[in-house]
């Protein structure tokens, strides 16, 4: 898979157009400031998922646990700025609706890479079939199964 297939890097790219076409209206007082970090953060987001798209799944944790990091200085840099009215609510909820989305497929590949570095993980639903299958037993051969 490309790395720019990879929809949180597709989601990031679409946050990040739409940031940069609102540093027109930003007030240069907070452009320089404020603004500045959020740009920060958000292009350090998508460089480390760039960066995780291409580690090895051992390598993978400590690069999303950043992404995951930055990613939660961006929603404070974003709320703060909504307070001290550098941007309209409007702009803050178009922000922030797109940044939770990413929270979850961030949050949804954490789990996925800390469910894979796991030894000897067997999943739940796996479990449940298993001891669903214990629960049965065969008689005589006939195929009926009896509790």
């Amino acid at each position: 898979m490309n790395d720019f297939d990879i929809p949180i890097f597709k989601k990031a790219y679409d946050l990040y157009k739409t940031f940069h076409d609102y540093r027109k209206v930003i007030p240069k007082h907070d452009r320089f400031t404020i603004f500045e970090r959020s740009e920060s953060a958000l292009l350090e987001v998508i460089e480390c998922i760039m960066q995780a798209s291409g580690e090895h799944k051992k390598e993978k944790l400590p690069t999303l646990e950043r992404a995951s990091f930055k990613l939660n200085m961006l929603r404070v840099y974003i709320r703060l700025m909504k307070d001290v009215k550098t941007i309209d609510g409007k702009k803050y909820m178009t922000l922030e609706s797109s940044i939770d989305e990413m929270g979850r497929m961030l949050g949804g590949w954490i789990r996925s890479v800390k469910v894979a570095s796991t030894p000897n993980f067997i999943h739940p639903q796996t479990l449940v079939f298993q001891h669903l299958r214990d629960s049965f037993s065969i008689q005589g051969g006939n195929g009926v199964a009896t509790l």
